[in-house]
């Protein structure tokens, strides 16, 4: 028998997957017990409702998300080089075999309008993205709006990937960025 946050890794993993993959709604907490080979009681002690694991797994996507992103761009020597690394990191991000968009606008787009956590956990999840790409700009001397159009340009090219199943959106962003860093 797993412990109990060996348990709780095992329901979120499956939970990720299975939310990702094919949505929430589609997904029973059923579902969740066979691919996480979790009972059902089980799974219920460590997440009462359905809600409070769908949040749980939004707020560990969002942890493990903007660290990946910044362990990325951050890496580059220079303001202007960390910002066009965020569309070349969105870039491989697309390129992954199961990408399916952001979580966070497919889950408020399932339950946004039904659940207000869910709906302040993407806004939190796109303003924690905003203020990164803010914190770049400022660092590259640039206006501050600027950081809202290279978060439009991000935004639109995750969802323009997720839709027609390709990673090229994300270089057109960043060659549009660039544009933009040249004008400002």
């Amino acid at each position: 028998m797993l412990d109990r946050e060996s348990a709780r890794e095992h329901v979120l993993e499956a939970a990720e997957e299975l939310f990702y993959g094919r949505g929430i709604q589609t997904v029973g907490m059923d579902a969740v017990r066979d691919a996480s080979g979790v009972s059902l009681k089980r799974l219920y002690q460590l997440f009462p409702s359905k809600e409070e694991l769908v949040l749980e797994f939004l707020r560990q996507r969002d942890a493990r998300w903007q660290r990946a992103l910044a362990d990325y761009a951050d890496a580059r020597p220079t303001p202007e080089e960390r910002i066009t690394a965020v569309f070349d990191w969105l870039y491989t991000w697309f390129s992954e075999p199961d990408y399916r968009g952001c979580a966070f606008i497919n889950s408020f787009g399932e339950l946004g309008a039904v659940s207000h956590e869910v709906a302040e956990q993407a806004r939190h999840h796109k303003k924690i993205f905003h203020d990164y790409l803010a914190g770049l700009v400022a660092a590259a001397g640039h206006p501050a709006e600027l950081a809202d159009r290279l978060a439009l340009l991000a935004e639109g090219a995750i969802i323009t990937a997720a839709i027609f199943g390709t990673p090229e959106p994300a270089h057109q962003a960043r060659d549009a960025a660039r544009l933009l860093m040249q004008m400002s």
